[in-house]
C-alpha cells in the first residue's frame, strides 16, 4: 500500500509519554497514520507499538523540538511517506519546579526553547506542508497556566503564555492571507502524567499535580475533537475555567491565595529523591506509558467547552441580572409614584 493510500495523518510532538502518548493512541484508534516525535527512544518504541495495536500506522523520530532543523526534517519525511500532514499537535514540554531566584538563566532559556520555541518550530514545519495545500489543522497544547501563572513554575507558565501570544498573531496573519489552515489552542487542567517523576525540581517533597486530576485519555478525546472542530480555544475542565476566568475578575485575590496555598498544593508529603534523573536537557529514556502515579486519584472523564460559549452564557446571565434589576427598579418607581399620588 503506497503512502498516499494510507488515509489521514497526524503528527504529535512529545509523543513518547503522557498526554502526547494518549493523543497518538486516540488518533490511531480512529485509523489515522501517526507521526511520533520525541527525544526518548524507549518511549517512542512503546508509543509506536501502541499505535499499531490501536489500528494506526506509526512513523517515529527521535527529535528534540528545540532544534528547528530536526523538526523540519522529521516533518518532511513524514509528509513524504504518508503523502501529506492533515493535523499537527504541538505537545512537547519540559519544566522546572523551583522559585525564580533558584532557577539559573540557562534553565529558563532551555524551558523556553522546548516549551515555547518547540511549538513555534512545530508550527513552522506544519505550515510548510499545509499552506501550499491550503488545508490542515495545528493544535497547540496549552494550559490554564497560560492565563494564570502559579508559583514555583515561572519558566513553564511564561512559555505557555508566550505560545498563546504567538498563536494569536499567526491566526490574524492566516486570516489576512485567506488561508484555510486552521489553528486551535487547547487549555489543559492537571493531568496524571509521568512528568511529575522526571521534571527537574529543587522542591523538598515529591511533586504532584494540583487537583482535580484527569487521566490523559480524557484529555486526548477532547484534543481529537478540537482537531476536527478547530474552535479558537478549548478549555478543558472546570478547574481550568475557574483559573482563567478568576484571573480576569480577581487577579489580586488569586495572587494572595496562591502565596498562601500554592506551594503546598504542588507537593506531596513524601520527601523528594534528590538523586533521581530529570529530563530537562536529556530524556529519561524509559517507557512509562501515558500515566503517572496518580491513577487512584484521577478522573476518567472531563468536560470541555469553547470560551465562546462560556462568554455567551456569561453575557446571557449578566443580561438576565441586568433585566431583573431594571424590572425591579421600574417596579419600585411605579410603587413610589402611586404612594405620592395617594398622599396627595
Amino acid at each position: 500500500m503506497s503512502g498516499r493510500d494510507r488515509g489521514r495523518t497526524v503528527v504529535v510532538t512529545g509523543a513518547s509519554a503522557g498526554v502526547g502518548r494518549a493523543i497518538a493512541r486516540e488518533f490511531a484508534r480512529h485509523g489515522w497514520n501517526v507521526g511520533l516525535i520525541a527525544r526518548g527512544e524507549a518511549g517512542l518504541h512503546g508509543a509506536a507499538d501502541e499505535v499499531r495495536r490501536a489500528g494506526g500506522t506509526p512513523l517515529a523520530f527521535a527529535v528534540d523540538v528545540a532544534e528547528a532543523d530536526q523538526v523540519e526534517q522529521a516533518a518532511d519525511e513524514i509528509a513524504a511517506f504518508f503523502g501529506g500532514i492533515d493535523v499537527w499537535v504541538n505537545n512537547a514540554m519540559v519544566t522546572v519546579y523551583a522559585p525564580v531566584r533558584e532557577t539559573p538563566p540557562e534553565e529558563f532559556r532551555h524551558v523556553t526553547a522546548v516549551t515555547y520555541l518547540g511549538q513555534v518550530h512545530g508550527t513552522l514545519a506544519a505550515l510548510k506542508h499545509m499552506v501550499p495545500r491550503d488545508r490542515g489543522t495545528i493544535v497547540q497544547i496549552g494550559s490554564a497556566l497560560a492565563y494564570r501563572s502559579i508559583p514555583l513554575q515561572a519558566s513553564y507558565c511564561a512559555a505557555k503564555a508566550a505560545v498563546r501570544g504567538f498563536v494569536d498573531s499567526l491566526r490574524s496573519e492566516l486570516l489576512h492571507d485567506g488561508s484555510r489552515v486552521r489553528l486551535t489552542m487547547v487549555q489543559l487542567p492537571a493531568v496524571n502524567t509521568p512528568q511529575f517523576d522526571w521534571a527537574r525540581s529543587r522542591l523538598p517533597r515529591k511533586l504532584e499535580p494540583v487537583p482535580p486530576i484527569y487521566q490523559p485519555e480524557a484529555i486526548a478525546r477532547h484534543v481529537y475533537r478540537a482537531a476536527h472542530e478547530a474552535p479558537r480555544e478549548l478549555w478543558i475542565g472546570a478547574s481550568a475555567w475557574k483559573a482563567i476566568l478568576g484571573n480576569v475578575l480577581i487577579p489580586g485575590w488569586i495572587d494572595h491565595y496562591l502565596a498562601r496555598n500554592g506551594y503546598h498544593g504542588e507537593m506531596t508529603d513524601m520527601r523528594a529523591d534528590r538523586d533521581r534523573p530529570d529530563n530537562l536537557y536529556e530524556p529519561v529514556d524509559t517507557d512509562p506509558g501515558a500515566h503517572g502515579r496518580f491513577d487512584a486519584r484521577s478522573r476518567d472523564t472531563v468536560v470541555a467547552a469553547s470560551p465562546r460559549w462560556l462568554k455567551l452564557g456569561l453575557a446571557a446571565a449578566l443580561g438576565a441580572v441586568a433585566g431583573a434589576t431594571l424590572f425591579a427598579t421600574e417596579a419600585h418607581g411605579r410603587s413610589e409614584g402611586r404612594r405620592r399620588v395617594e398622599r396627595r
